[in-house]
């Protein structure tokens, strides 16, 4: 939807199924999008594997039979079109504010059924349902142009978004865009800085992440190779991904049949463990975490499920006291991460000055840039707070549902700019 009005429906069921066959330490695999072609599938796959050779072995896993059932309380092919657009409609005008030259609505539903077999005794069903709504809104004013950005969404049904306070889920992103019209630029330097919990799981989700799945590992682009056991962070900070819990991301198991569960990366600052696959954590010699991911007519990567920095114990008032001149940033408008070298960049969505304990004068256009290590061990206060955002993940041409977030963090220094 945009500016009110609807641009483009799209609707549709698809069918595909795939199979991978691994021989002579080689993977063939081959696709179709036909229920009737499934047996010549194979026997291409198996075809393709005979001209290779290779090295590669999988990691043991239990094998199991389950059926697992979708979470929705209320189907999205349950519900209307009409009361789809009917929820759009009703954002759009909450976020509709004096000031506002525009905005654009994305509503995504899905249902699914995935039946995994293999040849070593598993057999899987699961049903899936995902809903999510993002919403972006413009200001403008005297030739500043300011954007507000929110989302909402769950792997669930349209519940999600019948529990959302639709007004304040409107209103929000445009009073940002708004208030960033009236926003000074920042200042430039090493500050103590405070990140709200989007921004918090941002970091966590593209600077550690990322550096923490296994391929990356083994390509030798990631910071955290050869560094399980090593001081990473600072005893604040406790990471976890974990794909079965009430979040975006969540699956019940992965691409290759292996169960999911909580996966700690982090431990009170110490790094224990990676994100694998089979054929990963069986070069590295770890057990499968179950974070082989892909669409059926993909070949499974190692992806993030729902990654987040484990919640502390203060408050957010806590956390300002005592900061005498610091930044608060909220939010991110993306950024760019290089896990070999372990340096990033990040555009915080809004931000303030904090003085004396207190936040005040609005900033817009600031950057937060660093070395990945040394911002986790300069962590030095944790919230109680915690929240998890909604999101889609790209890797390699893939892209995947995922949730990232966290509490409020403080750093005791980091390098703040103005946005590149």
């Amino acid at each position: 939807m945009k500016d009110g009005k609807i641009q483009e429906i799209r609707s549709g069921n698809n069918w595909g199924g795939c199979v991978r066959v691994l021989k002579n330490g080689a993977w063939g695999v081959s696709y179709t999008s036909k229920p009737s072609q499934l047996k010549d599938t194979a026997e291409s796959a198996l075809k393709l594997v005979n001209f290779l050779n290779n090295d590669i072995k999988l990691a043991d896993v239990d094998h199991t039979k389950d059926d697992v059932k979708s979470k929705a309380k209320l189907k999205p092919s349950e519900v209307s079109l009409e009361e789809k657009k009917d929820i759009m409609s009703d954002v759009e005008k909450a976020a509709n504010l004096d000031g506002i030259v525009s905005t654009t609505l994305n509503y995504v539903d899905q249902e699914g059924r995935t039946i995994f077999a293999n040849s070593e005794s598993t057999l899987l069903q699961m049903e899936d349902s995902r809903v999510a709504l993002f919403i972006n809104a413009v200001a403008a004013s005297e030739g500043l142009i300011q954007f507000g950005h929110k989302s909402t969404g769950g792997a669930r049904g349209f519940e999600v978004l019948e529990k959302e306070d639709l007004e304040k889920f409107g209103r929000t992103p445009a009073e940002k865009a708004l208030r960033l019209l009236k926003a000074e630029l920042p200042p430039s330097g090493k500050f103590p800085v405070v990140m709200d919990p989007e921004l918090t799981g941002v970091f966590i989700h593209e600077a550690l992440g990322h550096a923490s799945e296994a391929d990356l590992i083994l390509q030798n682009d990631s910071i955290l190779k050869d560094k399980i056991g090593t001081q990473i962070g600072s005893p604040n900070v406790t990471i976890i991904d974990d794909a079965t819990m009430d979040a975006f991301g969540y699956y019940p198991y992965d691409s290759e049949g292996v169960k999911t569960r909580e996966n700690i990366l982090v431990q009170d600052g110490k790094l224990i463990s990676y994100l694998s696959s089979r054929e990963t954590a069986s070069k590295l010699n770890i057990i499968p975490s179950g974070n082989a991911r892909s669409a059926v007519d993909d070949q499974p990567i190692v992806r993030m499920s729902n990654t987040y920095l484990k919640p502390g114990d203060y408050e957010f008032e806590e956390i300002l006291e005592n900061m005498d001149d610091g930044i608060y940033l909220k939010g991110s408008r993306g950024g760019q991460v290089d896990t070999g070298k372990g340096i990033f960049q990040f555009n915080a969505a809004e931000s303030f000055l904090i003085e004396k304990g207190e936040i005040s004068t609005p900033l817009r256009d600031v950057s937060l840039s660093g070395n990945i290590l040394e911002m986790l061990l300069k962590v030095d206060k944790v919230g109680s707070d915690f929240k998890m955002g909604v999101g889609f993940c790209g890797k390699s041409g893939q892209t995947v549902p995922v949730g990232d977030g966290g509490p409020h963090v403080s750093v005791k220094e980091a390098t703040v700019g103005g946005a590149m």
